[in-house]
């Protein structure tokens, strides 16, 4: 009985010897690229799972369209669309992205540990920029279920 009829294996070419040199050729081009293309989003820290945003009363009935926003946690970090900022990155940030729109708006979203000196000073250096409307994200108060 034949168990392999059409014989292919012979046909195939015989493995090359070594390929160790182009190996390390590929892992350095990538190593490269890394460097050079990198991302800033690339291993960077993100809004973790207990952030929470505050609750106030009526906070749905100052809801507002808004052309940016930014996300502060409780240690400082500031997060836009394009990366972790520090707040002199963020004036400048802030003076670009307010440039953009004839009626810039921006929404903050703070974590409900952000104290009120850090979201006064964001608020200020958004006011400076040119922002004509600042909303800070609240969720409304929900009644407890008995």
């Amino acid at each position: 009985m034949i168990t392999r009829p059409l014989d292919l294996a012979s046909r195939l070419q015989k493995e090359p010897r070594n390929f160790d040199v182009l190996f390390y050729v590929n892992a350095g081009l990538l190593v490269l690229f890394f460097f050079l293309f990198g991302s800033r989003f690339v291993l960077a820290p993100g809004l973790g799972v207990d952030f929470r945003i505050p609750t106030l009363p009526g906070a749905a009935a100052g809801g507002a369209q808004t052309t940016s926003y930014i996300s502060v946690l409780k240690n400082g970090q500031i997060f836009t669309n394009e990366g972790r900022l520090d707040i002199v990155q963020l004036r400048e940030w802030l003076k670009a992205e307010a440039a953009r729109y004839k009626q810039p708006a921006i929404l903050i979203r703070a974590d409900a540990a952000v104290t009120v000196s850090d979201l006064n000073e964001i608020s200020s250096a958004a006011r400076e920029a040119g922002f004509g409307q600042i909303v800070v994200a609240a969720d409304p108060v929900r009644p407890k279920n008995p």
